[in-house]
């Protein structure tokens, strides 16, 4: 196997009733054009016709400002007039990216530059000409060698829990991190294969590293590896299942940039090649070239708010709300979340804590589409804590997920909202 290929190609390429998801386009990290292999730019793309439509940030062209969120200390494009703009870890994108992820609620770019263990963000709601980046170094990153193929993160995406999700690239660290002011980082653990798998290893070099990861409308994530490898991971239990090989692209074609686009197929694109995007859906994994679709950016990654199987999700949850029943419902003696059916927005939640600590209060839609998160402080013993709703949230059955510091989940019931 070249190794050569798979540095450059994988790892440095590498409300209850929903709306259909329109979000035609998707984010893209580029090189200059085409024979750039320098994965540092990000430009705005059209999943609809595969074209670029507005470049956010160039490299040596667009003037930025880089905040470390732990020191505040920040730096601006003038401080690298003279300087190697590749070989400093302070300039945004310096070590190319091969993991990136779009927050639709918080309008935020998330991505991992290659060899530094470090979260970046660029934050999609300044609305000037100088783009506003942020940068941190999660404890939990501690278990990454920046100079090590292996732990390199080169997989990104988020959840439709609302969570983002990162991967290494030999499958031995899932991260999830939330998307806040300041992000809260944790490793989850290794990726475990299914025993159906028949051989075909997540961990496997040749055949799944580098690529890049989705998210469905039921809580699952997908990873697309830069060898047209793919597999279905379940978050709660980190099974990765093969699903089989995307078929029809040509001799050299790596995938390593994924996105969802309104019509529920995915869109991929090359690295390595300049070759235009291609589209499958997940159902048969065959590929069709996007015709008129960009030739002369390549993309180390792609990052949009689409879910795979959104329609699916959506009439399920049609469904569902035609079957809520209009008058009340009985509740069981020992349930800790009241009133129930919740009638003015909010409920409270009936907590038996065995330690001090911060938990995290999850509501969610039966998709797995979050509708409200809080973070509330508790002391050892029983104790109540309320929860607001949007006073517009539409009627229908809920999820009530309470986590403890160590994402264990102590509690999990239905709500009703009338």
């Amino acid at each position: 196997m070249n190794n050569k290929i798979l540095l450059t190609a994988a790892l440095i390429s590498s409300s209850f009733l929903a709306v259909a998801q329109q979000n035609k386009t998707t984010y893209a990290i580029t090189g200059d054009g085409n024979n750039d292999f320098v994965w540092m730019n990000i430009r705005q793309v059209d999943l609809t016709t595969g074209q670029i439509t507005q470049t956010l940030f160039e490299r040596s062209k667009t003037n930025f400002v880089i905040t470390d969120v732990n020191t505040k200390k920040s730096i601006n494009q003038s401080e690298f007039a003279n300087q190697n703009i590749m070989g400093s870890s302070n300039y945004p994108t310096s070590t190319f990216v091969a993991g990136a992820a779009y927050d639709k609620r918080s309008n935020k770019l998330f991505f991992t530059p290659m060899r530094m263990a470090e979260l970046r963000w660029l934050d999609l709601n300044i609305k000037n000409e100088t783009p506003q980046f942020y940068s941190m170094k999660p404890s939990a990153f501690k278990v990454l060698n920046p100079n090590d193929e292996a732990t390199n993160i080169t997989r990104m995406v988020i959840g439709a829990d609302g969570i983002g999700y990162a991967l290494s690239n030999d499958g031995n660290h899932l991260f999830s991190f939330t998307t806040g002011k300041k992000p809260v980082v944790t490793d989850l653990g290794n990726i475990i294969d299914a025993d159906q798998n028949n051989g075909v290893s997540i961990h496997n070099k040749c055949t799944s590293w580098g690529g890049d990861m989705i998210a469905d409308a039921f809580g699952k994530l997908y990873v697309i590896s830069a060898s047209h490898v793919v597999f279905v991971i379940d978050i709660n239990s980190r099974i990765a299942t093969y699903q089989g090989s995307i078929k029809d692209l040509p001799a050299g074609y790596t995938t390593n940039a994924a996105a969802v686009n309104d019509e529920g197929d995915v869109v991929v694109a090359s690295a390595n090649m300049f070759d235009g995007f291609y589209k499958f859906k997940m159902t048969d994994l065959a590929a069709q070239k996007m015709i008129g679709s960009d030739i002369k950016y390549n993309a180390s990654d792609f990052a949009n708010a689409n879910l795979l199987f959104q329609k699916d999700a959506d009439a399920k949850n049609n469904y569902a709300t035609s079957k809520v029943p209009v008058t009340p419902i009985t509740i069981s003696s020992d349930t800790k979340v009241f009133p129930n059916p919740v009638t003015n927005s909010n409920f409270n939640i009936l907590l038996d804590s065995k330690t001090n600590g911060v938990n995290t209060i999850i509501v969610s839609d039966l998709a797995g589409r979050v509708v409200v998160t809080n973070k509330s402080s508790v002391s050892k013993g029983t104790q109540t804590v309320n929860m607001k709703m949007n006073p517009n949230t539409s009627k229908g059955i809920y999820m009530v997920k309470v986590l403890d510091e160590s994402n264990t989940i102590i509690l999990n019931e239905k709500i009703i909202v009338q």
